[in-house]
């Protein structure tokens, strides 16, 4: 086990360099940092100043070092719009997005999952075939569309939630929370259902596929055949070999809802670092473009990283597979 958890790091070393290339690129070539950081007024001895602080003199691979660097120390530079530590406007705002995917996530696994084998133990009931028809909706339609459908429902019609911002917080230590206060509970309610919608129709129906699959093996008939009950041979047998592949899909999934939670933030104003980012996009601030993009792609290799160690870990097919031969 040893071995395939140093051949993965070694994987995502290589994949984060990749990224940090890519965000380089970005950072140096999209855009003047001097023009962003002067003005008319400048002095061309204060430009050259800037220059040698930026680095901007030194050979690309010396900038590329010297980037890799300093985001190894979590430096990404000054925001040229808000002339703050790019790395601090991400900390701030990382909480409500954390918040929010955290939450769709917990939703979309819980429904899903109990939906799919639901919709599997009993496929040819009346309300399965609602319910498959329904998850049609939430695969097909895009998720701006879902929030303003929810925001006109249940909070311009009904008036039972607010349709923007994040309610009132409380700060504990260094992290600011809503979910301790009723206002900040209430506004996580529409843009949790609005991110969640689409991971849970897929989860759904991945596990009612997969779930009849199993039902289908020989092992199951034969548990049948010994005189197991229906509950044993369903969630003792079944589900758990269900779940298997649901893992790798659930924490893919994760990293896609922090990473596109950006139009579901933009939609219900939402202060997350995807609001964040389109707001640097608007303006070309390109410290906090660089930055995301390393901070996206970090997620994404972290999960990926941790499922394949609980894949590994859950079916013992891979664990035989990595044996040497004849042991």
């Amino acid at each position: 086990m040893l071995a395939f958890i140093l051949r993965r790091l070694l994987q995502s070393l290589v994949v984060m360099l990749i990224v940090g290339f890519l965000s380089f690129i970005v950072f140096r070539y999209v855009g003047d940092p001097l023009t962003a950081l002067t003005n008319q007024d400048t002095r061309l001895s204060d430009r050259d100043v800037l220059t040698e602080q930026l680095g901007l003199n030194a050979p690309v691979p010396v900038q590329f070092a010297q980037f890799v660097g300093r985001a190894l120390q979590g430096d990404f530079g000054t925001s040229f719009r808000l002339q703050e530590p790019v790395t601090r406007l991400i900390l701030e705002r990382l909480p409500a997005t954390l918040e929010l995917a955290l939450t769709s996530v917990i939703i979309a696994l819980s429904l899903g999952v109990v939906l799919g084998v639901l919709a599997a133990l009993y496929r040819k009931s009346w309300w399965t075939s609602v319910i498959m028809a329904l998850s049609l909706i939430g695969v097909s339609l895009p998720t701006f569309l879902i929030g303003i459908g929810l925001i006109s429902l249940f909070a311009v019609e009904l008036g039972w939630l607010p349709s923007f911002g994040r309610g009132e917080t409380v700060l504990i230590g260094g992290w600011r929370t809503g979910l301790l206060t009723p206002s900040g509970l209430r506004s996580l309610i529409l843009p949790a259902l609005t991110l969640s919608l689409f991971q849970l129709t897929l989860i759904m129906r991945l596990v009612r596929a997969e779930m009849l699959e199993v039902l289908r093996q020989d092992y199951i008939r034969f548990a049948r055949a010994r005189g197991l009950s229906a509950r044993a041979i369903n969630f003792g047998h079944a589900l758990k070999n269900t779940l298997v592949p649901v893992i790798t899909i659930a924490g893919l999934q994760l990293g896609s809802i922090i990473a596109f939670a950006i139009v579901t933030e933009t939609v219900f104003q939402w202060p997350g670092v995807g609001s964040l980012f389109i707001n640097s996009v608007q303006v070309v601030d390109v410290p906090v473009m660089a930055a995301y993009l390393v901070f996206i792609a970090f997620i994404f290799v972290a999960i990926n990283l941790v499922v394949d160690i609980l894949y590994f870990i859950v079916d013992p097919r891979l664990r035989i597979a990595q044996r040497p031969a004849g042991a």
